[in-house]
């Protein structure tokens, strides 16, 4: 049986492409392929997906209880961050996401972030 466990800490932003456009920018699907350090890295596999929308600090406050309990299944703007675990044509496994939280007014539309590293062990 296959354990998989990180093994390297990155968290630094990427580029990613895709081979078909988004229907929705803020709602995105697993990338084709991302750009890290230089290197292309094309993703073979789809291990797991999740979505976060919980709203944290300052913005939890900010909204009616009733509001607050939609969003955080269907999101807010700015709000959320979407998971992605993949296996690469290189046979790495990575964990990476989309933030949709905007850096400032001129770049408002999120952005990719190479989570961490892990691998395969068998136990």
């Amino acid at each position: 049986m296959a354990e998989i466990t990180p093994i390297r800490f990155i968290d630094e932003p990427i580029m990613v492409e895709f081979n078909s456009p988004l229907q929705y920018e803020k709602t995105p699907v697993c990338p084709d392929r991302f750009i890290w350090d230089g290197e292309t890295y094309d993703i073979v596999e789809l291990l797991q997906e999740r979505h976060d929308f919980e709203r944290r600090g300052k913005a939890s406050r900010n909204m009616r209880p009733a509001h607050a309990e939609a969003a955080v299944t269907k999101g807010s703007l700015g709000v959320g961050r979407f998971h992605f675990r993949v296996r690469t044509k290189q046979d790495k496994i990575f964990d990476l996401y989309y933030d949709r939280a905007p850096k400032d007014a001129q770049h408002r539309k999120g952005s990719w972030f190479l989570y961490r590293e892990l691998r395969d062990e068998i136990i």
